[in-house]
């Protein structure tokens, strides 16, 4: 079993723009895409940023015991990591890098253990998460409420990943991403 890093955070904290940052940085990290059972959103991707199912194919896939772990994050919308997606990418000898919500994340941190290194992104408050999301213009005003109400819950999980980056000033989130992560890489 090789080694994982988690990343988790409120839609809108910043997390996919550090975790592509760091794809660029470190050459033996591999993302782990996620599937999905919602509709692919602006230019998304299947089996790119998702693998976007039915609901009904993602149901079979949960039957079929094919998920390490799964959510159904909003009413009628799942999200799970394949445990193919796993073990392609520990078959090429590389590190996963999980960019997943925030029970995933706590889910993905109990089951790899000491092998996972879990970060938090933190938004630097409520109002900047809101206008984030605002500003990304991808999701209709009353997703991105049901967003941010949903993000008060999520930064009172924060405690139990065992890193938190706050999100105030993007190159300063990195660096200091990169800090923890080569320490995790040395151990």
């Amino acid at each position: 079993m090789g080694k994982v890093v988690i990343f988790s955070a409120p839609s809108g904290s910043g997390k996919t723009t550090i975790v592509r940052e760091l794809l660029k940085r470190y050459n033996q990290f591999e993302f782990s895409i996620s599937a999905t059972s919602r509709a692919p959103r602006g230019v998304e991707k299947d089996g790119v940023d998702y693998y976007f199912l039915s609901q009904e194919e993602f149901a079979a896939r949960v039957a079929a015991d094919a998920f390490v772990e799964w959510e159904e994050v909003y009413a009628g919308t799942s999200y799970g990591t394949l445990k193919s997606e796993v073990e392609r990418i520990w078959s090429k000898g590389n590190v996963i890098l999980f960019d997943v919500d925030v029970m995933g994340g706590l889910n993905l941190k109990r089951i790899f253990g000491e092998k996972a290194c879990s970060v938090f992104i933190m938004p630097p408050s409520i109002e900047e998460l809101r206008r984030r999301l605002v500003t990304r213009a991808t999701d209709a005003p009353e997703v991105i409420e049901k967003r941010v109400a949903k993000a008060s819950f999520e930064i009172e999980k924060a405690p139990q990943f065992d890193h938190t980056v706050v999100n105030d000033n993007l190159e300063v989130a990195i660096e200091e991403t990169c800090t923890i992560l080569n320490a995790f890489l040395a151990e």
